[in-house]
């Protein structure tokens, strides 16, 4: 659906499906860091319990017990072994969440600091350590419940609009700083 609608004109916008594998994840998403060398990497999942659009502060490194669609599960139940327990987004989701919910669309934005310990959080986690702190995930429910296809993809167009420009007013602060 964001394939769709797109974003704005300045953006290259690259949709890719991740399987819910743990071994691809360490393969492809590294893999992709380095194709495309991006601003930002959004991750977009769905989960079962969300009953909001919800952004996610941080990724979790260790504590994954579950099974993956090739019923395997990392030994060492880590994402990267010796990586630090937690790693924080760049990106404020507190301010991307109160922009966001100010726009008045169909769909309620919510923050979590927990996104499970299963594919979605160890997606996270791995793209959080390649990328430094450079990517977001969005946790969204089934379609249809309670939102059409369509609402979730403009409340991600926007989320992700917002990402950017909190993204890009934050460098534009760093870059002034070391200036002087």
């Amino acid at each position: 659906e964001l394939e769709k609608l797109g974003l704005r004109d300045d953006v290259d916008l690259h949709v890719y499906e991740v399987p819910v594998e743990y071994q691809t994840v360490q393969r492809l998403i590294p893999a992709l860091w380095k194709k495309h060398s991006p601003q930002l990497v959004v991750h977009v999942g769905v989960s079962g319990m969300a009953t909001t659009v919800t952004l996610e502060k941080c990724g979790h490194n260790v504590g994954y017990k579950g099974l993956d669609n090739c019923r395997f599960c990392p030994g060492s139940q880590c994402c990267v072994e010796g990586g630090p327990e937690c790693i924080d987004s760049i990106i404020d989701m507190d301010t991307v969440c109160k922009r966001v919910s100010a726009l008045g669309l169909d769909a309620t934005v919510t923050i979590s600091k927990d996104a499970g310990r299963y594919l979605c959080d160890f997606t996270y986690y791995t793209s959080l350590y390649q990328s430094r702190g450079r990517s977001a995930f969005v946790h969204v429910p089934p379609l249809g419940k309670p939102y059409s296809a369509e609402q979730l993809g403009r409340a991600l167009q926007a989320i992700i609009e917002e990402m950017l420009d909190v993204l890009e007013h934050s460098e534009d602060k760093i870059n002034c700083q070391h200036e002087h």
